[in-house]
């Protein structure tokens, strides 16, 4: 398997080297990122318990659910003043929604490159392929070959990286923004709390 792996690779020249490494960054990315959306989501804490929390009732969650590190956030920064506290709630709410976004256009933009890397290698192979019938006609079938090989070797690759990592990187995207608008609901419901305490002149 690794020999015809090592084969493979050989047979799209140098191309395949930045082609492997873009792989492998993307996945390592792809793979960070599904398993912090994950954590976001599982284990994380229901409105009314959310509430209870801001209010004092219950002491902040240690889980990493996206309403969990909204609260625990806020909790450490609060001032016990409620039209203050309205503005540390917005702004943590910002600081996770911007987190929400963390790598996601690092992981587009190298699903984009390795289309074009294959295509690099494509005309690599082509122009070899060119220089060896200009050199030998078309006699010399295993040259040929060569060129061939590099060009529809590093093609396939390119479409293999960037195919799944397209797919993945939508997937993403739209779990990105299904927690971002729990996370507005979430904040939207907290300030008008808060926006109730500030009238009534209460302090915490």
């Amino acid at each position: 398997m690794l020999e015809a792996t090592l084969a493979y690779l050989r047979q799209g020249g140098w191309v395949m080297l930045p082609l492997v490494a873009v792989s492998l960054v993307m996945w390592t990315l792809i793979l960070e990122r599904w398993q912090v959306l994950r954590g976001l989501v599982r284990g994380d804490l229901d409105l009314t318990a959310t509430l209870a929390v801001v209010r004092g009732e219950t002491p902040p969650p240690e889980s990493s659910g996206l309403r969990s590190r909204l609260v625990r956030s806020f909790h450490e920064q609060r001032s016990g003043r409620a039209r203050i506290d309205r503005e540390i709630l917005a702004q943590c709410g910002r600081d996770l929604d911007r987190d929400l976004d963390d790598r996601h256009a690092a992981i587009a933009v190298l699903a984009a490159v390795a289309p074009l890397l294959g295509l690099l290698g494509t005309v690599l192979g082509m122009v070899e392929t060119f220089q060896v019938i200009a050199d030998f006609g078309t006699g010399n079938a295993r040259a040929l070959a060569g060129g061939i090989s590099v060009a529809l070797v590093t093609t396939q690759t390119g479409l293999l990286v960037a195919i799944p990592g397209l797919l993945f990187s939508k997937r993403l995207h739209n779990n990105a923004e299904t927690l971002r608008l729990r996370l507005a609901e979430t904040t939207r419901m907290l300030d008008r709390d808060l926006g109730r305490l500030a009238l009534t002149g209460g302090e915490r």
